[in-house]
């Protein structure tokens, strides 16, 4: 059986995996990135993720430092202003509208958003160009085998892998964090979430939008025109099985419940995509490390897609962990770096994740007096200025 060795062995060609071993490969590690399912990088192919992210300000340090910013930015629809809808009167229309403006705490746009199929596109790019990286999509991990000085990963390929560090970033079923014997917390919601795209007849204007009314946020985040029309990236939550009569709705029925759903807010909405749909959950890993291994993304923690904190999160893991490894290269995944990593992380993780489960239970809300006490609290939070600044600045984890 061949043994292969590198600095940093890489369970998850995800997009946080991909940033990951960018990132890595980027700072002169050696780096072999492995995932059983290759990535789908064309937007019309079979099982192309519909999904956006929105890359927030602190995310641009991270990509650029991997080299991916510059082929990233034409790409970019710079989230100017979050607005959040209350919807949850008698009726499917705006009763409460509040606009958290970028310029009240910086010079720069919130984020940006991306199509996850480009994203994966041109990070698979940039690894191509990468002679520190050898990804290989396609092959998963078997096995895991860890020691003081290194661990020894099996491959489904047939080879090993010394490495010095193991990086899980595969996913909310971590193989590698099962292996590591690390153990996690799952709340579920008994939601699911559709995710497409969609042009309309008014124009975004670079506002990103949560409509709230029950069962889950209904979120349009602008995307570059389509056809010649504006064009926006939908997530939309709620119950589970209503979220699943809807995947299998004619294309009419679909537009036609999505247009109720939307309040109006855009004009005639039109689905520009297929349509993809997963389960919500919220989950913390116990540890974000063990013996030479660290746990990134959804491998360490699942959140609600609500805020943008999905993969600003998992790209803050790996500035942590990039911060540590290249501080001391000799120290690389060993106990002393690896609790540090943890403890770093692990506040931050958990109070993220907590906030993101309250907003999100709240949004469930088909209770008229709940869904009253939701909009009277938008109201409240946003009339006191410095407060609203300061979850501005934490929403974008810059500071207070």
């Amino acid at each position: 059986m061949r043994t292969q060795d590198c600095d940093i062995l890489i369970s998850g060609g995800g997009i946080a995996g991909l940033a990951a071993a960018a990132a890595f490969g980027s700072a002169g590690f050696s780096v072999i990135c492995v995932d059983p399912t290759p990535p789908v990088t064309e937007r019309d192919a079979v099982g192309a993720d519909m999904r956006t992210t929105a890359m927030l300000q602190p995310a641009r340090v991270v990509l650029q430092a991997a080299g991916l910013w510059q082929p990233l930015l034409p790409y970019a629809s710079a989230l100017q202003v979050m607005r959040i809808v209350d919807a949850g009167g008698a009726e499917p229309q705006a009763r409460l509208t509040k606009e958290f403006d970028a310029t009240d705490i910086s010079d720069e746009p919130f984020g940006w958003n991306f199509p996850n199929y480009v994203l994966r596109r041109e990070m698979r790019a940039r690894l191509t160009a990468l002679d520190t990286v050898d990804f290989r999509p396609g092959t998963g991990t078997t096995t895991l085998f860890t020691r003081s000085q290194s661990a020894r990963v099996g491959l489904s390929d047939g080879t090993r892998v010394q490495a010095k560090l193991v990086i899980a970033a595969d996913g909310r079923n971590s193989p590698m964090r099962t292996a590591a014997g690390i153990g996690v917390s799952t709340k579920r919601y008994g939601q699911k979430a559709l995710a497409f795209a969609v042009t309309h007849t008014l124009p975004h204007e670079n506002i990103s939008t949560e409509v709230h009314r029950t069962g889950g946020p209904f979120t349009l985040v602008p995307l570059p025109d389509h056809d010649g029309k504006p064009c926006s990236a939908v997530v939309w939550m709620d119950d589970g099985p209503l979220s699943q009569t809807r995947m299998g709705l004619e294309t009419h029925a679909f537009e036609a419940e999505l247009n109720t759903r939307s309040c109006g807010l855009f004009g005639p909405l039109t689905l520009a995509s297929n349509r993809t749909i997963w389960p919500i959950i919220s989950q913390t890993a116990d540890r974000m490390s063990g013996q030479r291994i660290a746990l990134i993304a959804e491998a360490a923690h699942v959140v609600p897609p609500i805020g943008a904190q999905g993969l600003n999160m998992s790209l803050r893991d790996t500035s942590t962990l990039l911060d540590l490894a290249t501080a001391s290269p000799e120290t690389l995944g060993d106990a002393t770096m690896l609790e540090t990593y943890h403890k770093a992380r692990m506040g931050d993780v958990k109070l993220r994740v907590t906030g993101i489960d309250l907003l999100n239970r709240a949004s469930q809300a088909s209770n008229p007096l709940l869904r009253d006490a939701r909009a009277m609290g938008l109201n409240a939070l946003y009339s006191l200025g410095p407060v609203r600044k300061t979850l501005m600045q934490m929403g974008l984890g810059v500071g207070k």
